[in-house]
């Protein structure tokens, strides 16, 4: 590992996560730098990342961040972007609206700074949003491949460019796999109620073109109706809505079928490498998640590298999470490396509302300027032996 990460970003996941939690702290994290080289402009272009570690996203965000950094290591020791290092600055938060707001203080005070890529939470993507529009200079940074879930709740103007798929386009693929095996009655349940509320319209609408029924389970913290009662007790199926320890404290609460298995359909925010390693979920469960990226065991180029460049600069096991990450980091360069123009905050935002189809070694990011018109999504799964399968 780079020395000037060591005391920042240590490779402990469990020291990581406790100084996140505890700390709540935020830092900015620059990447080592490509070595100039004469007669090339080698001023550095600044690229920032603000990350919600708070405790619904920890494993989320801190996986993404590490892929993210990972990439930029890389991205300098080939050269950096149209030859010019990128500092790499990584801002981790508490996940609330003033952990935010500091981070974009220091954020808009870099000259350098052209592009914000590879965020980590919706909460972080509004309030950046908000932020920028109250913003006294005026100098929009474009949000380049946040990692959100109710990216449709963002509109073209709002200089939010997506690359991962929602939500909707999550629930679509993971429900229209049930229906074509002829199930048509599944249960739902969410981590907390502001969960719920935020999510299950979507739901909803996915299942209703479906012609899938939802049947609701109970909700933490709230008294269950008898008919939530009943679908905890009889659904088979169930789409649990929320981060990894929340599912890992679902599945232990959900009642055995007797005589039956049970299997619980996630969305891209679990990390199943971290639920095993918290236990699992009971012998009579099985956790299908969905995956906004290719499969870890996938011969794409982009899943090689992020192989390659996670054992280079990090003593880490590879994860869904962390290859979104170092996506991301892989995009935004893309971006900046085929912009003909001067890279600043505006040509950069320019570019990407002119945005095209991308192949990031063998990842298609399919755009029409600020819409993106699809999104990749399959799909893993974790036995009830413990065993990883996809």
């Amino acid at each position: 590992m780079p020395s000037g990460l060591r005391s920042s970003l240590p490779i402990s996941r469990r020291g990581f996560l406790h100084a996140a939690s505890s700390a709540l702290a935020l830092w900015g994290l620059p990447s080592a730098a490509q070595p100039r080289s004469p007669g090339t402009d080698t001023t550095p272009i600044a690229v920032a990342q603000v990350v919600d570690m708070s405790a619904n996203l920890q494993d989320v965000g801190r996986d993404f961040l590490v892929g993210s950094q990972a990439a930029w290591q890389g991205i300098n020791a080939a050269g950096g972007v149209q030859g010019r290092p990128v500092r790499h600055l990584s801002f981790v938060t508490d996940g609330s609206a003033q952990g935010t707001r500091d981070a974009w203080q220091r954020i808009e005070a870099t000259a350098n700074c052209v592009v914000l890529s590879g965020c980590v939470g919706d909460a972080a993507t509004r309030t950046l949003t908000g932020l920028q529009a109250k913003s006294p200079s005026g100098a929009t940074l474009a949000q380049v491949a946040p990692w959100v879930q109710a990216e449709d709740t963002y509109p073209d103007s709002s200089a939010v460019f997506g690359i991962f798929p929602g939500y909707r386009e999550q629930m679509a693929h993971a429900l229209s796999s049930l229906s074509s095996v002829g199930v048509r009655e599944i249960g739902v349940a969410f981590s907390h109620a502001r969960q719920r509320d935020a999510a299950l319209p979507a739901v909803e609408q996915a299942a209703a073109t479906l012609g899938l029924k939802l049947r609701s389970l109970p909700a933490p913290g709230q008294a269950p109706s008898s008919a939530e009662r009943q679908a905890e007790q009889t659904q088979a199926i169930v789409l649990f809505v929320g981060g990894t320890p929340e599912l890992h404290a679902f599945a232990q609460r959900l009642p055995a079928q007797p005589g039956g298995h049970r299997y619980i359909i996630t969305l891209a925010d679990v990390n199943l490498q971290v639920l095993g390693q918290m236990g699992g979920v009971p012998r009579h469960s099985s956790v299908i998640a969905t995956q906004a990226v290719p499969l870890l065991t996938s011969s794409t180029g982009v899943v090689r590298a992020y192989r390659q460049a996670l054992a280079r600069y990090y003593d880490e096991p590879p994860s869904p999470q962390g290859l979104a990450g170092f996506v991301a980091a892989r995009y935004t360069a893309a971006v900046l490396s085929g912009m003909r123009m001067g890279i600043t905050r505006a040509s950069v935002l320019q570019a990407l509302r002119e945005r095209k189809d991308t192949d990031v070694d063998g990842f298609m990011v399919r755009c029409e300027g600020a819409e993106r018109r699809s999104g990749y999504v399959t799909q893993t799964m974790l036995s009830a032996d413990g065993r990883l399968i996809g």
